[in-house]
């Protein structure tokens, strides 16, 4: 990407003697996001983490390394997992539905969930001597060679692959890629949220893990008010939207966590945007029952009562609450299976056959 469309996205410029330090590893670069401090420490603003971070030290995700007073990412293209899925599993219900997105992922998170489902990615610190590097330009081969109409940072936590996403996307974008998108834990600062929107990213699940005793228990801490107020900022800048709540057995499955979820997705993102109350399997260091189906059930009656119009059950395949109805005649819209699309009736315009309903879908359904 040319300095000048770097200054574009508002995010300052990589020094053209910042790789000279690391001539033999193309997966540390200089950081995009980030100020300098006094006596060669540097504050990292990719994250919410915002660390302050020493020479020669790591910040939390230790994806970043303070070097000679600059502050370097060393996982610029350094690809953990790609793979060609349905947008549904995400889950997108509400975006670019039928469609598959090139997904793809580098290594760590800024997060600590004790019931990480892919912690053999997000528990692993990059090594910049073992990284698998792929240029942006590959990726973006790759989407069109397998016939993807997106690309999706996924899997672990997307928001450290930021500055290679940001080409990534770029470039996509002046190929034709239809769609861009990120499965987050909605951590990033809103300087970097905005970069990304400049680069052409359109989508951004994320995922709510509950109250903020949730986020200082069980996921490392964080000030969960700063993922809603990114939910909003987001709806704000134009990007589809969809919330996703794992409800997890004997932590924030009782009925003031699950309102407190739904109270909050109203105020900050609306009553249009999906809301997934997905099932919780035991996973890395966590080993409580998964949740009750029932539990979710009630969730979903919750959302709905309250206004939510399009809440969703996540991880229950063949419920009927994973399908799209019309929320004022009721009619069935999408039906699903999992993460597949089996019928799809929403008219062109994006409206209820039945009784001309707005829908709020993203881009068309694409079968491949």
């Amino acid at each position: 990407m040319a300095r000048d469309e770097l200054s574009s996205l508002g995010v300052g410029n990589i020094s053209e003697s910042a790789n000279k330090i690391f001539p033999v590893h193309p997966t540390v670069k200089e950081a995009l996001f980030y100020e300098r401090l006094r006596n060669t420490k540097v504050k990292c603003s990719l994250c919410e983490r915002r660390c302050e971070i020493a020479e020669s030290n790591l910040g939390l995700c230790k994806t970043r390394r303070n070097f000679g007073g600059k502050l370097y990412t060393l996982v610029y293209g350094d690809i953990s997992a790609v793979e060609s899925r349905p947008i549904e599993i995400k889950p997108f219900f509400h975006y670019w539905p039928g469609s598959t997105a090139l997904t793809f992922s580098t290594w760590s998170c800024n997060f600590d969930c004790v019931w990480c489902q892919n912690y053999h990615l997000s528990k692993v610190a990059p090594e910049p001597n073992r990284a698998v590097y792929y240029p942006p330009e590959k990726i973006v081969e790759l989407a069109l060679a397998y016939e993807d109409a997106g690309l999706c940072a996924s899997f672990q936590e997307p928001t450290l692959l930021t500055e290679w996403t940001i080409q990534a996307f770029s470039i996509g974008k002046r190929k034709g890629i239809k769609y861009f998108c990120y499965v987050s834990n909605g951590y990033m600062t809103p300087e970097a949220l905005k970069a990304l929107r400049n680069a052409g990213m359109d989508g951004l699940k994320i995922d709510v893990k509950g109250d903020q005793e949730t986020y200082t228990r069980y996921c490392g801490g964080a000030d969960v008010e700063k993922v809603w107020r990114n939910a909003a900022e987001a709806k704000r800048l134009g990007l589809h939207v969809e919330i996703v709540n794992l409800v997890v057995r004997g932590v924030n499955d009782g009925e003031e966590a699950l309102s407190w979820v739904i109270e909050k997705h109203l105020k900050h993102v609306g009553p249009e945007t999906p809301l997934h109350f997905t099932r919780y399997f035991p996973a890395y260091k966590f080993h409580n029952p998964p949740t009750k189906v029932e539990t979710l059930e009630k969730a979903y009656e919750m959302a709905k009562k309250a206004g939510i119009l399009h809440p969703y059950i996540g991880n229950v395949a063949g419920h009927q609450y994973e399908n799209t109805y019309c929320p004022n005649c009721g009619k069935k819209l999408i039906k699903r299976y999992g993460s597949y699309v089996l019928k799809y009736a929403v008219t062109e315009d994006k409206k209820c056959p039945n009784c001309g309903t707005r829908i709020p879908i993203t881009g068309h359904y694409l079968r491949k």
